[in-house]
């Protein structure tokens, strides 16, 4: 299963899943964070107050996805030897 990492969720996404959970409906309204920078941390903090398997059970990881290679195998100096 490919996790999809925290920081690369939107605001409304984020409040989306942490509103499902219990306590959910103690979050603000998302038109009351959306666009401000505060709402994004709040709803970070949350993610963060979860356990790895929490976040692995929503589909979610706090690792940084996997950079893709920018460089092409074929542009690599061939290896002497």
């Amino acid at each position: 299963m490919v996790m999809k990492p925290v920081l690369e969720l939107g605001v409304a996404e984020a409040h989306a899943i942490l509103a499902a959970l219990p306590g959910g409906d103690r979050l603000p309204p998302l038109e009351a964070i959306e666009n401000e920078d505060w709402g994004r941390d709040l709803l970070l903090s949350r993610f963060l107050e979860m356990s790895a398997e929490e976040l692995t059970a929503l589909g979610l990881s706090m690792e940084d996805a996997e950079p893709e290679s920018e460089i092409d195998d074929s542009a690599k100096p061939a290896q002497s030897g």
